[in-house]
């Protein structure tokens, strides 16, 4: 049976509301576009820090670009909370070395089953070594991505490096259309692909 995740987090915010004190968050985020209706949900309840660590994105260029337009959301959007930001190296070997046999696949098969794995296993060390109440990702706010699968593997991950993960399901309450308003309003870069190099080869050949 599928949870509702959405549900589980408008418990832990209830729970937080009764306290007087405002938790932290190591948020994963894979692109400004995504990120910011998440933030501007989130920063109402948590000290939000963003992780900008997507070594799947390719190419070099685009990486950076999306880094970019990271930085300007945070630096725009108007929040409740102050929200910081975590920058990661490029360094695309890492993707590759997961995706390893997994080339082929189709988008949503097991190779983003893979990559999602690589980006929020480094999320959850990171905010465990640096002492953080919580972690999750924005990859739930869009449609494509498997929110079932993403909390699934955040809360293994979270019982492995003993940090608290935040279930979500962003797309939900109209989520996904809040993050397109957003980023039309701030004119924010959308790209056409999720990122890696095997994702851009599909959608070229969707295209053609």
């Amino acid at each position: 049976m599928k949870k509702n995740y959405q549900l589980e987090l408008d418990k832990e915010i209830e729970k937080i509301t009764k306290s007087d004190e405002l938790p932290s968050l190591l948020l994963h985020s894979c692109c400004g576009p995504c990120s910011s209706y998440v933030l501007e949900y989130l920063s109402k309840y948590f000290k939000v820090t963003v992780l900008y660590f997507n070594p799947n994105i390719y190419p070099e260029e685009e990486f950076l670009h999306r880094q970019s337009e990271q930085k300007r959301i945070i630096s725009e959007l108007p929040v409740e909370n102050k929200v910081s930001f975590m920058e990661s190296e490029y360094n695309y070997k890492d993707f590759l070395s997961a995706a390893k046999g997994f080339e082929n696949e189709r988008e949503g098969g097991a190779r983003c089953d893979k990559c999602f794995r690589l980006r929020l296993k480094k999320t959850a060390q990171l905010a465990a070594e640096n002492g953080f109440d919580y972690f999750t990702t924005t990859l739930s706010v869009s449609p494509h991505k498997n929110s079932q699968l993403l909390n699934l593997i955040g809360e293994e991950l979270g019982e492995e490096y003993g940090v608290k993960h935040l279930p979500a399901d962003f797309k939900k309450r109209e989520g996904y259309k809040r993050s397109i308003e957003l980023s039309k309003q701030y004119d924010l870069y959308r790209q056409n692909y999720c990122g890696c190099e095997f994702s851009l080869r599909q959608a070229q050949e969707q295209q053609k």
